[in-house]
C-alpha cells in the first residue's frame, strides 16, 4: 500500500501552462502518474501536448474535478497567485492539494490552513518538493527513477535530503515518501506522515528527516513514544550550524537550546528512535533493522 498517493490518484496541475508546472507535468507524466487535466483561468478550453499525450486545460478546479474525477492537486502557482490557488483548491474539496510554491509569504499560508481546518481537503507543503509513491504516482517534483517500490515509509522536511536518503536505500524501496516542507506553517506534519505509516499494513519502518529550528521534531518524538510501534530512525539537518543563526529556511531559527540538532536528537532517542549523525549513517541503521 501507500500513504495518501496510489496508483488510482486522479492528478490535475495548477499552473500547468507556466514554465516549472509544464516542466514537472511532463516529469510526472513520464514516471507514470495519471495527470488528467491543468488549470488556467486565462488558457480554459485548450490543452497541452507533452510527447503524444493531450492535456485539457480548464477554468477552474470544480470544473477540472467535475470532468476528470481528480482527487489531487499538483500547485505550481507563484507566491503572489498561490494563496488563492490553494483556496480554491479547498473550496472545490479535492482530497489533497501539494504546494510546490518557495516564497509564499507565512501570513499567506497561515490564511490558506486556517481555511482548510476541518474540511476535505489535506494541505502538503508549501515549499516542498511533493509526495512519491513508487511506481504508483508521483505528485510534485521528486525524482520517479532514484528509488523502487519497497516497505520503508520516509517523511522530510528536506528536499534534496529526502532525494539522498531515497537513493541511499534503493534498493529497498520506499512505500511512499513525503517532503512536507521547512516554512514556519506547513499543512501535513511530521506527525500525520507518522500515523499514516503507523497505520499502513505494508510499511515496516519508518525514515524521519527533520532541521534545526522550531519543536516539530521534539513534538515528533513524543508521537512516537506515545503512538507508534513500528521502528523509526532519524535525522536531523543542522549538527554544525552555529546557534543563534537562521540557517536556510525561515522556519530554521534556533534560540539556546531549544531548536538546535543535539537537543532534537535527544528528544528522539528517548522515544527510542535511532538517529544518525548524517544521512548515510541515517540509512546504514535502516538497514541493521530491515535486515538489509
Amino acid at each position: 500500500m501507500s500513504i495518501f498517493l496510489n496508483e488510482n490518484s486522479k492528478v490535475i496541475v495548477q499552473g500547468m501552462t507556466g514554465s516549472e508546472g509544464r516542466k514537472h507535468t511532463q516529469r510526472m507524466l513520464a514516471s507514470g502518474t495519471a495527470i488528467v487535466g491543468g488549470v488556467n483561468p486565462k488558457k480554459a478550453g485548450q490543452s497541452v501536448d507533452f510527447d503524444g499525450a493531450s492535456v485539457p486545460v480548464f477554468g477552474g478546479v470544480a470544473e477540472a474535478m467535475k470532468e476528470t474525477g481528480a482527487d489531487v492537486s499538483v500547485i505550481f502557482v507563484p507566491p503572489a497567485g498561490a494563496k488563492a490557488a490553494v483556496i480554491e483548491a479547498v473550496d472545490a474539496q479535492i482530497g489533497l492539494a501539494v504546494v510546490i510554491t518557495e516564497g509564499i509569504p507565512v501570513h499567506d499560508s497561515t490564511s490558506f490552513w486556517a481555511h482548510a481546518q476541518g474540511g476535505a481537503t489535506r494541505i502538503i507543503g508549501p515549499n516542498c518538493p511533493g509526495l512519491i509513491s513508487p511506481g504508483r504516482s508521483n505528485a510534485g517534483i521528486i525524482p520517479a527513477n532514484i528509488t523502487k517500490q519497497g516497505r520503508i515509509g520516509l517523511v522530510s522536511k528536506s528536499g534534496t535530503l529526502t532525494y539522498q536518503m531515497m537513493y541511499e536505500l534503493r534498493d529497498i524501496g520506499f512505500s511512499t515518501c513525503v517532503g512536507i516542507g521547512g516554512d514556519p506553517v506547513i499543512g501535513t506534519t511530521h506527525i500525520d506522515c507518522l500515523q499514516a505509516f503507523q497505520d499502513d499494513p505494508e510499511t515496516e519502518a519508518i525514515v524521519m528527516i527533520g532541521e534545526i529550528g522550531g519543536d516539530a521534531e521534539e513534538r515528533a518524538a513524543d508521537f512516537v513514544a506515545a503512538n507508534v510501534t513500528k521502528p523509526v530512525v532519524g535525522y536531523v539537518a543542522g549538527f554544525t550550524a552555529p546557534e543563534g543563526k537562521t540557517m536556510g529556511h525561515a522556519g530554521a531559527i534556533v534560540s539556546g537550546s531549544a531548536g538546535t540538532a543535539q537537543a532534537k536528537k535527544e528528544a528522539l532517542e528517548a522515544a527510542g528512535v535511532r538517529v544518525g549523525k548524517t544521512p548515510s549513517e541515517t540509512a546504514r541503521l535502516m538497514r541493521e533493522i530491515v535486515g538489509a
